[in-house]
């Protein structure tokens, strides 16, 4: 048996602390509390295996998780996140284990924004994410949503400069300073918070602009028992009839 399973060979709690969270505009977010069977196996397990820096924007080390893992998470969120956030068949999905490892200083104008998961191929689709929180030190951060406060073709703009500039010139060209987003700037405006807590998931649109909760960037490390060590998944969905 998967040492990431509990005693009766369960991934998640079978009576998790469900409550959705309105975000505004219409938004939500699932919160899952008391979410997996075994938090504790899953990151001993996790210390024991090779995370690698991904090919994707990510100020951290990443680990694709098993396919029983993914299948595992899918299966919940099919179970409490899907309807409440607006899908009704799911058509793919994956799933990561993260660790975030990269100090503020470090970090690439990219990296200094919120961000979307997904960009919508059509209104008929759902990009859907979630974060599991898999530390037991809430000032690591949890995640914040926030609001475009320009047009979209600005925050295009700003977004793929963010891409090719470099750090002087980006700070210089859009005002925005250095290291992790942590709250509203003059392009974004943090409308809702969700924090982190010990075996924590919680599920949303992919398309809203969010990012994590680095407050205490000092508190930033790699290693996975004592680090921002969380379980994410990302799933495509029709949308449901309305």
């Amino acid at each position: 048996m998967a040492e990431w399973l509990d005693a009766e060979g369960r991934f998640f709690n079978p009576e998790p602390r469900l409550r959705v969270v309105p975000l505004p505009h219409g938004g939500r977010c699932v919160v899952a509390d008391d979410a997996l069977a075994n938090p504790e196996g899953v990151r001993q397990w996790a210390a024991k295996q090779a995370f690698q820096p991904p090919n994707f924007p990510y100020p951290g080390l990443v680990l694709d998780a098993p396919t029983a893992m993914a299948e595992g998470m899918a299966e919940f969120f099919a179970q409490h996140a899907r309807a409440p956030l607006g899908g009704r068949r799911t058509l793919q999905h994956g799933t990561r284990l993260s660790v975030l490892s990269t100090p503020p200083e470090a970090l690439k104008p990219l990296l200094w924004q919120c961000h979307r998961d997904r960009v919508s191929a059509g209104p008929h689709f759902l990009f859907a994410a979630s974060v599991l929180y898999l530390f037991d030190q809430p000032a690591l951060g949890g995640t914040s949503f926030y609001r475009p406060l320009r047009d979209p073709a600005a925050i295009d703009r700003m977004l793929a400069d963010s891409e090719v500039m470099d750090a002087a010139t980006f700070s210089a060209r859009h005002g925005v300073q250095p290291g992790y987003m942590t709250d509203s700037n003059s392009h974004f405006e943090r409308v809702a918070r969700v924090l982190a807590a010990w075996n924590r998931a919680i599920f949303y649109d992919g398309e809203l602009f969010h990012a994590p909760d680095v407050d205490e960037p000092a508190r930033i490390n790699a290693d996975v028992l004592r680090g921002r060590l969380t379980l994410n998944g990302f799933y495509t969905c029709k949308r449901a009839a309305v």
